[in-house]
């Protein structure tokens, strides 16, 4: 017969020295929310960034500016904010850098670990779960990606928020520079006529939009062109360049 639960709370599960009886749960990270609390503190470098997202005529194109801050400095001008976490998909970050690099390597072993168990590629949706998945966990405090991607279904761009809420848009925006973007790709897309040099050209306006407002935004651009064949990452310093 099971002897039920110390209403104390001081009797362990397993032990019989401790509390919660119920936890952790499948795929909970120990000390969650004490890691949220920190996170939320601000510390360490961070990408208070601008990255935008658009689905072009069977492609993405995700574009991010170069800049990386520690509180009011700029403590990097050279950041790659856009990473390929598939053979068909890349991820930009805008948050904590730390949990943004442990991110991007989880989604690029459990991309593998899934092609080598069923001799296929993770569909976006699958992908696309997984990140919210994983932003939900507790582990990768504070980061709020975009993901695009190519699958046998077509083109996708996911906005996750640092909850791991995820919905799928015909264009997207992370980071303190988003609303600057966000109002660019407004007056620009059009999503009858839209093609991958076109996308390239808006995504550098919304950049560079961005990059004139928000003072954590800067220093360049990184474009990923992602199609069937795979990902292509470029940066470009000069921006007036791309225009």
């Amino acid at each position: 017969m099971r002897t039920p639960a110390d209403p104390s709370g001081d009797r362990d599960p397993l032990s019989g020295s401790q509390s919660n009886v119920f936890g952790p749960e499948l795929g909970e990270f120990p000390h969650a929310e004490e890691r949220r609390a920190e996170a939320e503190q601000e510390k360490g470098m961070k990408t208070g960034t601008t990255t935008v997202g658009i689905d072009a005529d069977g492609a993405v194109v995700l574009a991010t500016d170069m800049r990386a801050s520690m509180g009011n400095m700029v403590s990097s001008k050279d950041v790659q904010k856009v990473e390929q976490v598939h053979p068909n998909a890349a991820l930009t970050i805008a948050g904590s850098v730390s949990a943004a690099q442990s991110l991007i390597e989880t989604l690029r072993v459990e991309s593998n670990l899934f092609e080598v168990r069923r001799n296929k590629d993770m569909s976006m949706q699958a992908l696309s779960t997984l990140t919210g998945n994983l932003l939900r966990s507790g582990a990768f405090f504070i980061v709020s990606p975009i993901l695009g991607g190519v699958d046998d279904e077509g083109s996708h761009v996911y906005s996750i928020d640092a909850l791991g809420g995820t919905t799928e848009e015909d264009y997207a925006v992370s980071g303190s520079g988003s609303q600057y973007a966000l109002g660019v790709l407004e007056q620009e897309y059009d999503e009858e006529e839209i093609n991958v040099e076109e996308a390239k050209t808006i995504v550098t306006k919304a950049i560079k939009s961005a990059m004139e407002r928000d003072t954590a935004s800067g220093n360049g651009i990184n474009i990923a062109v992602v199609d069937e064949d795979g990902v292509e990452v470029t940066k470009e310093k000069d921006i007036d360049s791309l225009l």
